[in-house]
């Protein structure tokens, strides 16, 4: 169960004003809203269930639910990293999960605990936030669930900022992919890294995409 102190640390560390920058990234979504791929807010919520299902969003549950079984382990966390950063489609994506992956480490060390020593200086995101969850003692399922739902927030916002949705839509999306998330947070705490794939190809080449992409309010 998720203790009271664990819960407030969880909160603080998926808030959206934990100091990481994720307000900054939009991961290829506004490509995909520049090339007409995501038009209106049910495009927005097909978007983000395609991502969680077969892009890299499962891949992320996949690599924080490893690095939290594998939080006592200094070698296997390094190997575990350096794994998340080679998934990165583009250079973007690699820069993303590698800057708020840095960001959350040295932020979340306002709650010192020696896991923090453990990880490299280098990681992705999923990465980061699995392991020091696990350190804190929050358990995998409530960690990784509120990890997909902050991810899934953060695309959301991004998407009101580009037009494509209200705010009342937005959480209407939030709400109709609860389900969703529990499935995909409850497969993944089974996963191991065999599991790790994707088959989001347009959503890859959105990424790739706007590394050219002139005029942005993204940095992905």
């Amino acid at each position: 169960m998720l203790d009271t102190r664990a819960l407030l640390r969880l909160m603080a560390w998926l808030s959206p004003a934990f100091p990481i920058g994720g307000f900054a990234w939009s991961g290829g979504l506004e490509r995909a809203v520049a090339d007409g791929l995501v038009r209106k807010a049910p495009d927005l919520q097909a978007w983000l269930a395609t991502l969680v299902r077969h892009g890299s969003l499962r891949n992320d549950a996949v690599l924080f639910a490893e690095a939290w079984r594998q939080a006592g382990d200094e070698g296997a966390l390094k190997e575990l990293a350096a794994l998340g950063l080679a998934l990165s489609g583009s250079s973007e994506r690699f820069a993303e999960t590698l800057s708020l992956g840095k960001a959350f480490v040295t932020a979340a060390s306002a709650w010192p605990h020696p896991v923090l020593a453990r990880l490299p200086e280098d990681l992705p995101f999923p990465v980061s936030v699995g392991a020091v969850a696990a350190g804190h003692g929050v358990p995998l399922s409530q960690a990784l669930a509120a990890y997909l739902h902050a991810a899934f927030s953060q695309v959301v916002s991004a998407g009101i900022r580009l037009s494509v949705a209200g705010q009342a839509e937005g959480v209407a999306i939030l709400a109709a992919l609860e389900p969703l998330i529990e499935d995909v947070a409850r497969a993944a705490g089974r996963s191991t890294l065999d599991d790790l794939g994707g088959a989001a190809i347009q959503a890859e080449i959105a990424s790739l995409r706007h590394e050219t992409q002139h005029s942005r309010l993204f940095r992905s």
